[in-house]
């Protein structure tokens, strides 16, 4: 039977987290509201959407939602041509694509960011399908991105690892039914990432490469 590694992209396997920190940050602040640092950095991972809701709360003026996300995406735009990716990410694709893994993508990226997100990976030889932003209604958390990546495989959820850096990944995966691999490179506490579902957790892309033959992904 086939078997599915669907993947999150921004902190898993590009190292873009803390660049959306800075954007988000800015163009809150611009809005004129004042949000620490590091309530962004726990709010990373979510769609932009969720993103605005989760820090600036039910009460905020939502009009300003739409400017906020426009304001975000100018900021972050100005890094499209030269985002990094992680170390071993383009690798850890082509091999599990090798051993036979469908392996697809599910983020919260779409449209000219993800295209940017994948020439930084680029390993689009060995990325089968993406379940973008653009794909579902709800965002992480809820498992819709997870769940639309499962049916781009034509995996089922017993057959299927997902790969993420943050509670959000986690619990999507969870939701989902599927086992979750949890990464530190996103800068989310090891402890957090478990108690969010992780059954696992490795630094980054390089060392789940190097640690294959003992994951879930063996």
């Amino acid at each position: 039977m086939q078997r599915a590694a669907v993947f999150d992209v921004d902190g898993t396997l590009v190292d873009t987290n803390h660049l959306h920190v800075t954007t988000w940050w800015e163009a809150l602040r611009q809005a004129g509201h004042r949000v620490p640092m590091h309530a962004v950095h726990r709010a990373i991972g979510l769609g932009s959407d969720d993103l605005v809701a989760h820090l600036l709360g039910d009460d905020r003026d939502k009009d300003q939602d739409d400017e906020l996300s426009a304001a975000h995406k100018a900021l972050y735009g100005q890094y499209f041509d030269r985002l990094p990716a992680l170390q071993d990410a383009g690798r850890l694709l082509r091999r599990l694509d090798q051993d036979g893994w469908r392996v697809v993508l599910a983020t919260s990226a779409g449209g000219a960011e993800l295209s940017a997100l994948r020439r930084a990976i680029d390993a689009d030889d060995a990325i089968m399908a993406t379940a973008s932003a653009d794909d579902v209604e709800q965002g992480k958390p809820a498992p819709e991105p997870v769940e639309h990546a499962l049916e781009l495989a034509g995996v089922p959820t017993e057959r299927a690892v997902f790969v993420g850096d943050t509670v959000w990944d986690m619990r999507a995966g969870s939701r989902a039914g599927v086992r979750c691999v949890g990464v530190l490179c996103g800068g989310i506490p090891r402890a957090d990432l478990v108690e969010a579902g992780a059954q696992a957790i490795y630094d980054d892309p390089a060392h789940l490469l190097a640690s294959l033959a003992d994951s879930p992904l063996a």
